[in-house]
């Protein structure tokens, strides 16, 4: 049953990516922009049926003149964002279709998503109701007096998990969250958090990183390194 919309958030500054000339969800890794990554993953996923792009009226021109051919084969809508991230998933949120019963919303940034770990927090989320993507931190953590660069405190590690994308929710939930939402929140669970709904946590790959900065898309390139397009290779 095809049944689940992906909102792919792509509509971000990328102002730490440090490029005058592009933005880090369409740098080229490997001949493709980083966006198309998971965009083709989840064109070829049996339950994915409408994927919604969010970008920024700025990159409306560039991105028909150098992309229009890869939205429709990958079946990718594009949809104008707004001035926070939040502003865009609510306009992509108005284009959903009525058959839809679920959203998985995804950083555009994180282009080495595996196929394992897509099915696996879609069936968590089908099962409880709301699940995401994260990894436990396993590094010690000090909080920092940022006007001193001084350690204040050790903080416990114990319970403490770093967010990643899909995260995966009703979407009837989403919209209710969305009408109710207070302030600006960072990722889409927050949302969902503040009206009480409980979520499920799938233990992520560390290979499932955000690029923020050159090197991370440099760490990027390697991991999406050959051999591609084999049955394998979990990018592909």
């Amino acid at each position: 049953m095809k049944d689940v919309a992906v909102i792919l958030a792509a509509a971000g500054k990328s102002s730490r990516f440090n490029d005058p000339y592009q933005k880090k969800v369409f740098a080229s890794v490997h001949g493709k922009p980083v966006w198309q990554y998971s965009a083709q993953l989840f064109s070829d996923h049996l339950r994915i049926a409408q994927i919604i792009m969010t970008i920024s009226p700025e990159d409306k021109e560039m991105v028909q003149e150098k992309f229009a051919g890869n939205l429709t084969m990958l079946g990718v809508e594009v949809v104008l964002g707004g001035e926070e991230r939040c502003d865009s998933i609510r306009n992509a949120l108005e284009k959903l279709r009525p058959e839809i019963q679920w959203v998985a919303i995804h950083d555009a940034a994180r282009p080495c998503l595996s196929r394992q770990s897509l099915n696996q927090v879609i069936e968590e989320a089908t099962r409880h109701g709301a699940a995401i993507l994260g990894t436990p931190i396993r590094s010690t953590v000090k909080r920092v007096d940022a006007s001193r660069n001084q350690i204040v405190e050790t903080v416990s590690r114990d319970g403490l998990w770093q967010a990643q994308t899909p995260q995966v929710f009703r979407a009837s939930d989403l919209k209710k969250g969305y009408s109710a939402m207070k302030g600006k929140p960072t990722d889409d669970a927050s949302v969902i958090e503040a009206l009480g709904i409980p979520i499920r946590v799938v233990e992520g790959s560390e290979t499932n990183m955000k690029i923020t900065t050159k090197d991370d898309l440099r760490t990027v390139e390697g991991f999406l390194k050959a051999p591609a397009k084999t049955r394998d290779n979990p990018f592909f």
